[in-house]
């Protein structure tokens, strides 16, 4: 039997708690002395890191306690040495794979009781006092707009529709040098306002985007759009105006796309460059005073440590930094419940603490509309490193404000800091939204404190990551900036405290972090939330799945033509593709590295795979509501399983909700033989570097045991084809789209439309199927079609990109986009043929769409299929790199 004193198994946040956190794993029926005389016990189970166990009685009924404040109650008698245990836990776990015994049953439930501030008069305490003689660093005076840590160029795509296009524009200038004063060129690319109406979070994005604009980090600005979005250049330049943002004083142009694709390109890179050579680029650091700096607290893939160790070490430094005059900024609304106690300890005044809880209460309305609970937020990651439930992950998260410092101020997401302090701002707990709306309200440093060691950074202010257990930062030491482990290793508080501050004024002044160097960045503005009531949920909830089966189509011969095919297994396809599919929002611009990489080892053709490609998107934690997951499964698995992917590795960050382990369980339940894919996790795997290193390996391994492909003839039945309309639909293009559905339906092949207001709707190719509008919804969104026919696919909520996504995961090969306003963002790996019979607006976009039709145009278009098909034409925008994607919440998936 093994035996250990309580130092060497466990830690007690405080004297008061009766369970204690693992700091290490311990085995069944290991020994643990209390101390010298005060008695031993042994565990009931094997216990993992960062989980607990009771080290005294509790009797049924009674208060379960860590930091002396209630997380739940004992559903029986507990004794010294049980595992602690819920319900959610337990799942969490039976979803990994571990090598030991759980629990039998959860031996205490959840509990959260509502907080009331108290009638009496509220303890009034002063903020910190002032230090002496405040710190200095080098940074960019930038005026009324404040102080730069950064000097960036940033493209800005106003809307989703630019996204790509933001991106793209940045790539130009991956080589450009670097210096003290100048830092480079990135993409602010985001999910928001470019659907089929405006959006519900408008003012909301207005205001993040207006601050984006001014931000002092923003050396000049570029933001682009098409000029027919609900969120575009004009909306975002009245905003500015009218709320008297100071755009006046940034270098800055809005840039309309009005003409081909790569003529817009030369345009914005011309712009770009006048200003590297100009004024941005000869911009010079100077000492600023450290009040100029506003620092943004932010945690996530959370661990039982992160309130031990991680936060407790930011809050010291941000003590500091109040204390020379600065501010700081806690976010994560639903990272608090069950925290008000001590968020709400010391406060401005009733007001200060009334707004707190304002926003707690309006955050729990707006997830319970979408048939969520805020209380549901720890992703599986928390809970399999120990955070139980919202309540244990809220009270940890709560350290980040430290025991001396007062709440100033309560703002809502994006609202500017204007005075010193301490900050709470409304924000969900997806960390990349939370961080979104922190920059925006001016804070110009990041500390992202982390568990299991997330990899987040922002494109135009530095995050400072802080890694809660020694074991983590030697696992990921070249991901993490800061090994906050130190201080349950025995180092001083206070000493660690000071290096972080002296470190932070050394990135301040323009020592890169850690993840600047690393190359990667993400940006998620608080995404759109469709309800806006609780009163159609259940309508929603109770509505009826589709049928799964095609549409009866009038049949009509099809011209003779001949695909040049591939043959696959038993069947036949147009390509051979290796995907990396990220698991998570986290994972996504490590995937993106792996394929880059990938692309370059394989670009002289030496492999039976074709191109390798990747899924980047913002999906996959940080959100909840009514079958969002579900939404989200079933399109990932679609795009394993998709007749063009030959080789899939799954790349998960660690901790968010759908890893590994998670898709995994998922498709052994739909029947995918999940053994032939590769695995892969960047935190598990020990960092970035590593991980590519394992993708690599694995796909070595995979292309070589390929075998070459076969080429095959076929006909129009092997064409498997998605259609769909952007802009007014006219009646030209709707006979066209007619046409080609049934003679690709009639040879044998399959066809897929979405339920939005183009085609589906439409009553020219309605009749022209001898069908009647509108088409009956068939397939969900993402499902993968069963047999060959015509299917119509749930949009949800017609926002092009999710449109596209979705249609890609049934299992078509090819896009066919009949476009009435401007030429429209492509998938990352499907091909999608752009077509307009708008003659004036293909003579603007020249070289952009790839055919102009006319009524009598369907042969033609099938040629041009065909040529697709055969991988003897690339449609234009798809050379051209103007892709996306983005997986959709659906109506009920709500940022949590």
């Amino acid at each position: 039997m093994t035996e250990l004193n309580f130092a060497d198994a466990g830690r007690l946040p405080l004297e008061g708690d009766n369970v204690a956190i693992a700091t290490r794993r311990l085995e069944a029926g290991t020994k643990i002395e209390i101390s010298q005389g005060e008695g031993a016990f042994e565990l009931s189970h094997t216990v993992m890191e960062g989980h607990r166990f009771a080290v005294v009685p509790i009797a049924s009924g009674s208060e379960l306690l860590s930091w002396e404040l209630p997380f739940g109650v004992s559903l029986r008698d507990i004794e010294p040495g049980e595992y602690v245990c819920n319900l959610g836990m337990l799942e969490a776990l039976r979803g990994r794979s571990i090598d030991f015994e759980l629990p039998e049953a959860a031996n205490f439930q959840d509990r959260i009781v509502p907080y009331e501030l108290p009638e009496k008069e509220l303890e009034q305490r002063e903020q910190v006092p002032l230090v002496e003689t405040p710190r200095t660093f080098c940074g960019f005076d930038r005026g009324a707009r404040g102080a730069g840590t950064r000097n960036f160029i940033v493209v800005l795509g106003t809307n989703s529709r630019t996204a790509a296009f933001a991106r793209l524009l940045v790539e130009r200038f991956d080589g450009v040098d670097r210096s003290d004063g100048f830092d480079g060129v990135v993409a602010v690319a985001h999910t928001e306002g470019g659907g089929p109406q405006e959006p519900n979070n408008k003012e909301l994005l207005l205001r993040t985007l207006a601050a984006f604009a001014v931000h002092p980090n923003v050396g000049a600005l570029l933001a682009v759009d098409y000029g027919y979005e609900p969120v575009s250049n004009r909306h975002l330049l009245d905003y500015l105006r009218q709320h008297r943002y100071a755009i006046g004083m940034v270098p800055h142009r809005f840039l309309t796309i009005r003409t081909a694709f790569q003529e817009a390109l030369a345009d914005g890179e011309q712009t770009i460059r006048a200003w590297i050579d100009g004024e941005v680029g000869s911009a010079e650091r100077s000492e600023i005073p450290a009040s100029k700096l506003k620092l943004a607290l932010q945690c996530g893939g959370s661990d039982a440590f992160s309130g031990i160790s991680g936060n407790p070490l930011a809050a010291w430094s941000a003590r500091e930094l109040i204390r020379n005059g600065g501010a700081a900024n806690l976010a994560e609304t639903d990272e608090l419940i069950g925290a008000e106690p001590y968020v709400l300890k010391w406060v401005r005044d009733r007001e200060t603490a009334n707004k707190f809880l304002h926003m707690v209460e309006r955050f729990k309305e707006r997830a319970a509309w979408h048939g969520a609970s805020a209380e549901g937020n720890p992703s599986g990651g928390n809970k399999y490193r120990g955070l139980y439930n919202i309540v244990l992950k809220s009270i940890g998260a709560a350290m980040k404000r430290h025991p001396d410092v007062r709440l100033d101020h309560c703002i809502d997401y994006s609202e500017p800091m204007r005075e010193p302090g301490y900050y709470f701002m409304d924000s969900p707990g997806n960390d990349l939204e939370s961080i979104a709306g922190q920059v925006a309200s001016g804070s110009n440093v990041i500390y992202f404190v982390t568990g299991n060691g997330s990899i987040t950074n922002f494109p135009f202010v530095p995050t400072v990551k802080i890694v809660t257990t020694s074991s983590r930062f030697e696992l990921l030491g070249k991901d993490m900036d800061v090994n906050a482990g130190a201080y349950q290793d025995g180092a001083d508080i206070d000493e660690l405290g000071g290096e972080l501050f002296e470190h932070t004024l050394r990135v301040a002044s323009g020592e890169r972090s850690l993840g600047e160097r690393a190359g990667h960045s993400q940006v998620s503005i608080w995404r759109d939330w469709p309800q806006q009531s609780a009163a159609e949920l259940q309508v929603l909830i109770d509505a009826d799945a589709p049928s799964c089966e095609p549409l009866p189509v009038r049949r009509a011969e099809a011209p003779s033509v001949e695909v040049t095919a591939l043959k696959r297994g038993n069947g036949q396809t147009t390509d051979r593709i290796g995907l990396v599919v990220p698991t998570s929002l986290c994972s996504g611009q490590i995937a993106r590295m792996a394929v880059e990489r990938l692309q370059q080892r394989y670009r002289d053709g030496a492999s039976s795979i074709s191109r390798f490609a990747t899924l980047v998107h913002t999906e996959g934690c940080g959100v909840g509501g009514k079958g969002n997951e579900e939404i989200y499964a079933r399109t990932l698995t679609g795009y394993a399983t998709h007749p063009l992917v030959d080789l899939v590795m799954m790349l998960e960050h660690g901790c968010e909700k759908t890893h590994n382990d998670y898709m995994r369980s998922h498709m052994q339940m739909v029947g995918v033989d999940v053994e032939r894919f590769g695995y892969a996790s960047v935190q598990m795997d020990g960092g970035i570097v590593n991980v590519l290193d394992k993708i690599d390996a694995w796909f070595a391994q995979k292309t070589a045991a390929l075998e070459p492909a076969q080429e095959q003839g076929s006909g129009a039945g092997v064409l498997r084809l998605g259609l769909l309309t952007a802009g007014p639909l006219s009646s030209v293009t709707a006979g066209v789209f007619a046409k080609l559905t049934r003679w690709v339906i009639s040879a044998g092949g399959t066809i897929v439309i979405p339920n939005d207001a183009g085609l589906g709707s439409d009553t020219t190719f309605a009749s022209g199927l001898d069908l009647e509008t509108p088409l009956p919804t068939t397939l969900a969104h993402g499902q993968p079609y069963a047999e060959p026919g015509l299917y119509v696919m749930d949009a949800l909520r017609g926002h092009w990109t999710e449109t596209v996504t979705g249609l890609g995961a049934t299992g078509v090969e090819i896009l066919i986009a009949g476009v009435a306003e401007h030429p429209v963002v492509g998938h990352p790996f499907l091909p999608m043929l752009q077509v307009t019979d708008a003659t004036e607006l293909a003579r603007r976009f020249e070289g952009d769409f790839d055919l102009v039709v006319g009524r009598d145009s369907a042969q033609k278009l099938l040629e041009l299929i065909v040529q697709v098909a055969s991988r003897r034409y690339r449609p234009c925008m798809s050379e051209r790199g103007n892709t996306d994607f983005q997986i959709t919440r659906g109506l009920l998936g709500v940022s949590l």
